[in-house]
């Protein structure tokens, strides 16, 4: 009897899963591996090098036109494969050249744009859009938020597994307290109904799961913004109640964007940016602003401090001295 041995993507996933690396990373990366196999003529990577992921690499920014920022994340799923997949040594990779990022300012919207766009928002999406602007969270951030992670009495929000798996604290703002004690009461509900029901509890961490066998089906651990049904699971297949998923509230926004007829192009990501640059505009310092927005370098938070300077590098124009 021949042993079966595990296809190459479900070995990418599986290290993937055990190194808690979100779903669409994982998509996105078994993407780029299975598009780099097919572009070899199906050779098994451990068969191919540095040349061959050379090619490839060049094939998609001389034939695919890609921009810089997919070429980064293309190379970083070889990478990924080589290194963490298949425990290739490393030299070669670390010699290979990444394309240099240009470096662009964020786009960030004025108090007032803001505003306007809100003006065309209602519900939950209006609710979810002013706790991404009041807490500089990240969309899938505030998607996965559980109950027991809004502190009222401290005006704090716990933000649980963010980007590189860190946890880390945000303000809650006073404005949006009344509106969350009202969506929490109808994740109650929603909750309530799974208990009667006796359904699947939701989704959690393997080590949460292992180490607390019933959080699931508890209260503490329910989505703050729980979908309205019940679906499958992208991983496990299982069926259960997920958290509201993003397409909704970024195709809200996008129409009250263009409702509002503000000139720049932003999206949901850009109530980040607009958080950080208004914090800074306030007199926080640097170091402030990188613990809320969990920014692992400080370097990444100083493209924010563009605002501190009024017009260009704050220099004012010899021809408004006229």
């Amino acid at each position: 009897m021949t042993t079966q041995h595990p296809k190459l993507l479900d070995l990418v996933r599986q290290r993937i899963r055990y190194k808690h690396i979100s779903y669409r990373t994982e998509q996105a990366y078994c993407g780029w591996i299975k598009r780099y196999v097919i572009f070899h003529q199906m050779r098994h990577p451990q068969e191919m090098g540095r040349l061959e992921v050379e090619s490839y690499l060049s094939h998609l920014v001389n034939v695919g036109n890609v921009s810089q920022s997919t070429h980064h994340q293309a190379l970083s799923a070889l990478l990924f494969l080589y290194k963490e997949v298949l425990g290739v040594g490393l030299p070669w990779l670390l010699e290979l050249n990444r394309p240099n990022k240009p470096k662009r300012l964020p786009v960030a919207l004025t108090h007032l744009e803001v505003q306007s766009v809100f003006k065309h928002l209602s519900g939950i999406h209006l609710l979810m859009a002013k706790m991404l602007y009041g807490t500089g969270m990240r969309l899938n951030e505030l998607l996965q938020l559980r109950i027991k992670d809004i502190d009222f009495e401290l005006q704090e929000i716990v933000i649980r597994q963010g980007k590189g798996d860190k946890d880390r604290v945000t303000i809650l703002p006073t404005s949006i307290q009344t509106e969350l004690h009202q969506q929490i009461e109808q994740a109650k509900k929603l909750f309530k109904e799974d208990r009667l029901q006796n359904r699947i509890g939701v989704y959690l961490p393997d080590a949460i799961e292992k180490k607390y066998p019933k959080a699931n089906v508890s209260l503490p651990w329910f989505w703050v913004f729980p979908a309205a049904n019940e679906s499958s699971d992208p991983r496990t297949k299982i069926i259960r109640r997920h958290h509201i998923y993003h397409q909704g509230l970024q195709r809200a926004f996008k129409e009250a964007v263009q409702r509002s007829d503000i000139s720049k192009f932003a999206t949901l990501h850009t109530l980040r940016h607009s958080f950080a640059t208004q914090i800074l505009r306030r007199g926080y310092d640097i170091r402030t602003v990188q613990e809320l927005l969990g920014h692992a370098d400080v370097k990444t938070t100083m493209i924010y401090t563009h605002v501190l300077n009024r017009g260009g590098l704050g220099v004012k124009s010899p021809l408004d001295s006229l």
